[in-house]
């Protein structure tokens, strides 16, 4: 699905290209997470929920995508030089045009969807609340204008990893939400019990190229903790920090687990809600965790899972 205005196809972008709102030649890099928040923008642009001439302030659309600002930045260049927002000096960006939905292609860069790009997008509406508890197959197709096979392939493997239920008879519903207490505490309950039992596995095995990748990844946030974090890119980190243990514990039924629970947390527990005052505590029982199982000091690392998992249950 790609967004039009008088027929030109608009939120297009190479990898590189050069800033719009100021005179600077140097080339800047377009994430994934700009070009999708480009289009989310343009899609309720579309719908009217911007007016014409409206102000597209950056810490207004940083709350309502609870995104921060960088990703903003990013996305509201991209919208300029679609023809979508204009920017005023000294103002900020503006709804230029009203934006037309063309579903006869997919994805912001104007290439189709792939299965993944659609999962990704749902899960990132549903953190929103954007799709609603229980939906149909066509209410997904007319919200994204991708062929029914693709998103059939999407609703299935999503169905597969526990993240959507069939409803008898007719459509999709999402499982018990994590944002009911009973359900997260259920949740976390079970995650101290896989997670501390994949950390005993009599297969788990160091990954040290895994182990360093981490340790690096987590020492760099450290090191700069005056830095505003980036709470996506911390969710992200921390879900992939879960699963790699998961994955090193040789045992295909706790990783599945795991990556299960990332997928409902991330549905439910938007990346947003991290306190950032509480994120150096974070990084460091990872840290500690990662130094116990070098060590061969299971138990250790057992009881700071523990410890940790209880802990962020009501913040991650």
């Amino acid at each position: 699905m790609t967004i039009k205005t008088d027929g030109a196809a608009v939120v297009k972008r190479a990898a590189t290209s050069a800033d719009t709102d100021d005179t600077a030649t140097q080339p800047v890099r377009i994430t994934r997470l700009q070009r999708e928040l480009a289009q989310r923008v343009a899609q309720d642009i579309a719908a009217g929920v911007f007016e014409l001439d409206s102000h597209l302030s950056e810490k207004a659309l940083s709350d309502r995508y609870e995104v921060s600002r960088t990703p903003v930045r990013g996305a509201l260049r991209l919208l300029a030089e679609s023809g979508l927002a204009r920017c005023k000096p000294n103002s900020g960006y503006y709804v230029a045009r009203r934006a037309v939905i063309d579903d006869t292609e997919g994805s912001p860069d104007g290439t189709p969807w792939t299965s993944d790009d659609l999962y990704r997008r749902v899960i990132a509406d549903r953190s929103q609340r954007l799709v609603e508890d229980s939906f149909t197959d066509t209410d997904l197709l007319h919200r994204y204008g991708v062929p029914r096979s693709t998103l059939m392939k999407t609703l299935l493997r999503m169905a597969s990893e526990g993240v959507l239920e069939k409803r008898q008879g007719h459509g999709w519903r999402f499982p018990a939400s994590l944002a009911d207490d009973d359900v997260r505490r259920e949740s976390y309950r079970f995650r101290i019990t896989i997670e501390c039992a994949g950390l005993q596995e009599p297969d788990f095995t160091v990954d040290p190229r895994a182990f360093q990748d981490m340790r690096e990844r987590h020492a760099a946030l450290l090191a700069d903790m005056l830095r505003p974090i980036d709470t996506d890119e911390f969710f992200a980190l921390n879900a992939t920090f879960h699963e790699m243990l998961a994955r090193c514990s040789g045992n295909r039924f706790i990783l599945q687990a795991v990556q299960q629970q990332n997928q409902l947390r991330q549905l439910d527990a938007h990346p947003a809600s991290y306190p950032v005052a509480a994120m150096e505590r974070y990084v460091r029982e990872h840290l500690d965790i990662l130094e116990a199982m070098e060590a061969g000091d299971r138990e250790w690392a057992v009881a700071v899972m523990r410890r940790h998992l209880k802990a962020t249950q009501w913040a991650a």
